[in-house]
C-alpha cells in the first residue's frame, strides 16, 4: 500500500480504524478463550463485561472520527454511551472482587476471617465518615452503594444533558452543574474501589489485582485527564483551527478520539495479562498439584 497517495485526513482515519480493529481483535480473542473455558460463569461473565470496555471506547471514538463535524448533541450522545458502559464496568469490577473473596452482600455472607479489619478513610471522606472504621456487613454494603450510585447517576445525567441540549435549554451554568455532580459521583465510586483494594490486597494478590485495577481505572483516568489537558491547550491557544470548515472545538474532539483509538490497543493488550483465561483452563490447578507432589 502506497501511503503517499493518502492525504492527512485519510491517513488519520486509516490509522484510527486500524487501531480500533486491533482493539476488537485482542478483546474478542480473550473473550473467546474465556467462553471456551467456561468454568466459572459468575466471574467470567464479569470479566467479559470489563474487557469490552476497551473496544467500546475505541469504536465510540472511531465513530467520532468518522463524523468529525457532528453536532454537539451527537458528540454528547457518543460520550454518554461510553460513560454509561464505563459505569457498568466499574460496578461489575466490584462484583468480581466480591466473587474472588466469597462475599455476598445480598445473602449477608462475609467470611469471619475478614470481619473487624480496619478501614482507614482519608480526606475529604473523613468529613462524612470516621477516620477509622471496622469491616462488617454494613461497611461493605456502604462501599457497594458508593460504587453503584455512579451507575445510576451517570445515565441519569446523560439523558438529562442530551434532552436539554436538544431542547435548546442547556446554559453554561447547567453544564458546569452536571460536570460537578458527575465528578463528585465518579470520585466516590473510585474511592470505594481503592479502599476495597487496600483492605483486601493480601487476599486479592493471587488474582493480579493491581493489573486489573490499572485496566479499569487506567482507561477512565487516562481518557479523562487527557481530555482536560486538551481543553487547557484549546483555552490557551496552543490548539487552533486552521480550517475554515472545522472549528477548534471539533478539532479538540477529533484529537481526543484519535488518541483514544490508539490507546485502547495498549489497554486491550494489558488485559490479555490482567484477565487471562488460564485460571479457568485447568492448567493452574494441575501445575499446583504437580508442585505439591514434588514437595
Amino acid at each position: 500500500m502506497d501511503l503517499s497517495k493518502f492525504n492527512r485526513e485519510e491517513l488519520t482515519l486509516l490509522g484510527a480504524g486500524g487501531c480500533t480493529m486491533l482493539s476488537l481483535h485482542f478483546t474478542f480473542q480473550l473473550a473467546s478463550q474465556h467462553l471456551y473455558y467456561w468454568k466459572n460463569p459468575k466471574e467470567q461473565k464479569a470479566i467479559i463485561i470489563i474487557i469490552l470496555m476497551a473496544p467500546v471506547y475505541a469504536v465510540n471514538s472511531f465513530v467520532g472520527v468518522l463524523d468529525v463535524k457532528g453536532s454537539k448533541p451527537f458528540f454528547m450522545l457518543l460520550d454518554s454511551v461510553k460513560e454509561c458502559y464505563e459505569a457498568l464496568a466499574i460496578a461489575t469490577f466490584l462484583s468480581l472482587l466480591y466473587s474472588y473473596l466469597n462475599i455476598s452482600i445480598s445473602k449477608n455472607i462475609v467470611p469471619d476471617e475478614i470481619k473487624g479489619r480496619e478501614i482507614h478513610h482519608s480526606f475529604p471522606m473523613t468529613l462524612f465518615q470516621p477516620r477509622t472504621t471496622r469491616l462488617n456487613h454494613q461497611t461493605l454494603k456502604l462501599l457497594k452503594q458508593w460504587t453503584w450510585q455512579f451507575v445510576i447517576t451517570r445515565p441519569t445525567c446523560s439523558f438529562l444533558m442530551i434532552g436539554l441540549q436538544l431542547l435548546g435549554m442547556y446554559p453554561s451554568w447547567l453544564s458546569w452543574t452536571f460536570t460537578i455532580i458527575l465528578n463528585l459521583s465518579f470520585y466516590v465510586a473510585m474511592y470505594s474501589l481503592v479502599v476495597f483494594y487496600h483492605v483486601f490486597a493480601k487476599e486479592l494478590e493471587p488474582h493480579k489485582p493491581l493489573a486489573k485495577f490499572l485496566c479499569v481505572k487506567g482507561i477512565v483516568f487516562f481518557c479523562f485527564w487527557q481530555g482536560v489537558l486538551l481543553e487547557i491547550l484549546v483555552k490557551t491557544g496552543v490548539i487552533k483551527s486552521h480550517h475554515y470548515w472545522l472549528d477548534v472545538e471539533h478539532i479538540e474532539e477529533a484529537i481526543q478520539n484519535v488518541l483514544v483509538c490508539v490507546e485502547m490497543v495498549g489497554f486491550s493488550v494489558i488485559q490479555q495479562y490482567a484477565f487471562h483465561f488460564e485460571p479457568y483452563s485447568g492448567n493452574v490447578q494441575s501445575m499446583l498439584q504437580r508442585g505439591k507432589k514434588n514437595e
